[in-house]
């Protein structure tokens, strides 16, 4: 039975090892998520999502506030512009955020904690 137990140590030790490097490897962008491998195109999708919805919202408010004000193409203009630079905004905020999740700023990196490297391996 002594036999047994350091071969099984050194082997779960060795896993867990391999599985903290290769978190690493995915935090330091040396290696591909295989989560992320699809993430271009729905990247993509949410960033023209972004301009698009602050466009539609801003030349909405400015036709809305034309035909109730009779001001034609004024407020259409100004909301434009404005939804415009919203859409800007948001699409540098997202791309800001890239990679980033929940409570993580940017250039923050991987530490053992955050790999749930404990005695059960999870």
């Amino acid at each position: 039975m002594t036999e047994r137990e350091p071969k099984d140590t050194h082997t779960d030790l060795d896993e867990r090892l391999r599985r903290f490097r290769d978190k690493q490897d995915v935090a330091a962008g040396r290696i591909d998520n295989p989560e992320s491998r699809t993430g271009g195109i729905g990247f993509a999708m949410r960033i023209g999502t972004e301009l698009v919805a602050a466009l539609v919202i801003g030349v909405g408010v400015g036709l809305l506030l034309d035909g109730w004000l009779g001001t034609k193409p004024w407020f259409m203009l100004v909301f434009f512009v404005l939804g415009s630079a919203a859409g800007i905004f948001n699409v540098y905020r997202v791309v800001q955020n890239q990679g980033g999740a929940i409570g993580y700023r940017s250039g923050q990196r991987l530490t053992s904690e955050d790999a749930n490297i404990d005695r059960d391996g999870e």
